[in-house]
């Protein structure tokens, strides 16, 4: 998702986030929400480590 800037797939992110433990209600809407989504948000650069 990330490097091909394909960003179709945050609801699924959300849930696989959900699954893992997370319940942040803000990351959660925020994935599931109609964006916009784009590298450099917060959400999609925790994912892989980014700051």
């Amino acid at each position: 998702m990330y490097e091909s800037r394909d960003f179709s797939a945050m609801p699924i992110l959300a849930d696989a986030l959900q699954d893992a433990g997370c319940d942040s209600a803000d990351v959660l809407d925020h994935c599931r929400g109609p964006g916009p989504h784009v590298r450099g948000c917060r959400v999609v650069d925790l994912v892989p480590g980014k700051e």
